[in-house]
C-alpha cells in the first residue's frame, strides 16, 4: 500500500501463515490461487474483488491483505475476510509493529477468521514451552505453536525438566538440577524473576498446577524415598499429601474443573492411569489395556486424558474417556510418541516423537489426524507444554 517495494516478501509470507493456520485446524480447506490469473487477486475492499472469478473456483470466503513499510522498519497491515458468496464483509483489522512481527499478525488475523466462523477462540496465539537437550544439557525454550519464534528461557546448564504452565500464562513451574536436587520452581514468562517452591530431600517433580492457580500438584518422595503425589499452596507453601500407597505415584494432572487428578501409579504392579476424586478420596484405575501407561494430560473440557502408552515395544499416544469407558490410540507405527499436551480449547494434542531418528516436537488434531513436526535443528526436544492462551 505504500512506496517501499515489498523486499521481504512478506506478501507470501503472511498468506502463507494464515493458510497454514486454518488448514491445520482440520475446519478449512485452502484453495490454490494460482487457478486465477493475478491480474484478478488484486484489491483490499469489497468494491475492488473479482466476485465473479471467485465463484469459478468454488471459493466460500476470501481474506485480502494490504500493508505499508515505514522508514522506521515498521508495518501497518490491514486484513480483511469476505464471504465470498454473497460479497458480503465478515471482519476486518488493522496491525501495527515491527516487520518481524509479520507472524504474530498474521496468526492473529487466523484467530479472527476461526472465531468469526466456528464462534470459538482459535490457538494461533498461543505457545508452547519445551525441553531442548543440548550437549546434555536440558533448558527450557518458548516457541508459537507452529514452532516458529523459539527463544530459551532458562540458561542453568544443568537438567531443567518438565514445564508447566500457570492457568494465566504468566508463569511456568519446571524441576531443575541446578543445585544438585531436583527442585521445584517458579518462573516468570516475561522477565527473570524465579522462586524455588519445593526443595524437599529427595525428588520434587512433575508440577501441575489446579485451574485456580492456588496450588500445584506435584510427586514428592518424603515417605521413605517412596514418591507419592502431594499439592503445595503456593501462599503459605503448605503440603498436603493426596495418596498413601506402597507403590510408586507420579504425573499428577487436574481435572479443569479441580475436583479431580489423574496420576500415575504401579500400584497394579505396572505403571497405570488412575483417577482421585478429591472431594471423596476415592481413586479408580483406568487404563487396563498395555503394561506401561505413562504422562497423564486432562483436556480442558474434561472430556479425555491423553497419556503415553506402550504397546508392541513402541510408545504411543492415546486418549481415554475420566471413567474409563472410551479409549482411542492416536499415533501408529512410526517411532516412540510421548508427552501429550492439549491446547487451550482441547481441539489439537502437542507430543514428542523420535520417528525421524531424533526427537521433535508434533502437533496433531485430537483425533490424531493433521500430524505435523514443528521444531528443527540441533538437539533433542520434548516435554511440551501448550499455553493456556
Amino acid at each position: 500500500m505504500g512506496q517501499e517495494p515489498d523486499r521481504k516478501n512478506l506478501s507470501s509470507k503472511m498468506a502463507r501463515v494464515i493458510s497454514e493456520d486454518l488448514e491445520f485446524s482440520g475446519f478449512f480447506r485452502i484453495l490454490d490461487s494460482s487457478a486465477i490469473d493475478d491480474d484478478y487477486l488484486v484489491g483490499l475492499t469489497r468494491d475492488k474483488i473479482r466476485w465473479d472469478i471467485l465463484s469459478i473456483i468454488g471459493a466460500e470466503t476470501v481474506v485480502t491483505g494490504g500493508f505499508h513499510i515505514s522508514s522506521a522498519n515498521k508495518i501497518t497491515a490491514e486484513l480483511r475476510l469476505f464471504d465470498a458468496v454473497q460479497g458480503r464483509f465478515i471482519t476486518g483489522k488493522k496491525y501495527e509493529g515491527k516487520i518481524d512481527d509479520y507472524r504474530l499478525i498474521s496468526h492473529r488475523f487466523s484467530n479472527e477468521i476461526f472465531k468469526k466462523l466456528t464462534g470459538v477462540e482459535g490457538v494461533f496465539n498461543t505457545k508452547t514451552a519445551y525441553v531442548k537437550n543440548t550437549a546434555g544439557k536440558k533448558d527450557i525454550y518458548i516457541m508459537d505453536y507452529d514452532g516458529s519464534d523459539s527463544k530459551r528461557i532458562t540458561r542453568y546448564s544443568s537438567l531443567t525438566l518438565s514445564p508447566a504452565w500457570s492457568p494465566d500464562g504468566e508463569k511456568i513451574a519446571f524441576t531443575c538440577y541446578k543445585d544438585g536436587n531436583p527442585d521445584l520452581y517458579i518462573k516468570d514468562v516475561y522477565n527473570a524473576e524465579v522462586e524455588k517452591i519445593s526443595q524437599k530431600r529427595g525428588i520434587n517433580i512433575a508440577p501441575s498446577w489446579s485451574p485456580d492457580g492456588k496450588k500445584i500438584a506435584l510427586t514428592l518422595s518424603l515417605n521413605n524415598g517412596n514418591s507419592e503425589i502431594y499439592t503445595i499452596n503456593l501462599r503459605n507453601k503448605k503440603l498436603e499429601r493426596l495418596t498413601h500407597n506402597w507403590a510408586t505415584d507420579v504425573s499428577p494432572s487436574w481435572s479443569p474443573d479441580g475436583k479431580k487428578v489423574a496420576f500415575v501409579s504401579s500400584r497394579s504392579g505396572t505403571p497405570q492411569i488412575y483417577c482421585l476424586d478429591l472431594k471423596r478420596g476415592r481413586i479408580k484405575r483406568l487404563t487396563y489395556e498395555g503394561y506401561y501407561n505413562t504422562s497423564p494430560s486432562w483436556s480442558p473440557r474434561g472430556d479425555f486424558i491423553a497419556y503415553t502408552g506402550l504397546i508392541g515395544g513402541k510408545f504411543n499416544i492415546h486418549i481415554i474417556s475420566p471413567d474409563g469407558g472410551y479409549s482411542q490410540q492416536l499415533t501408529f507405527s512410526q517411532g516412540n510418541n510421548e508427552d501429550p499436551s492439549w491446547s487451550p480449547d482441547g481441539r489439537f494434542l502437542a507430543f514428542s516423537s523420535n520417528r525421524t531418528g531424533r526427537k521433535e516436537i508434533y502437533i496433531m488434531r485430537a483425533d490424531g489426524t493433521g500430524q505435523k513436526r514443528i521444531t528443527h535443528g540441533g538437539g533433542e526436544k520434548t516435554d511440551p507444554a501448550w499455553s493456556p492462551f
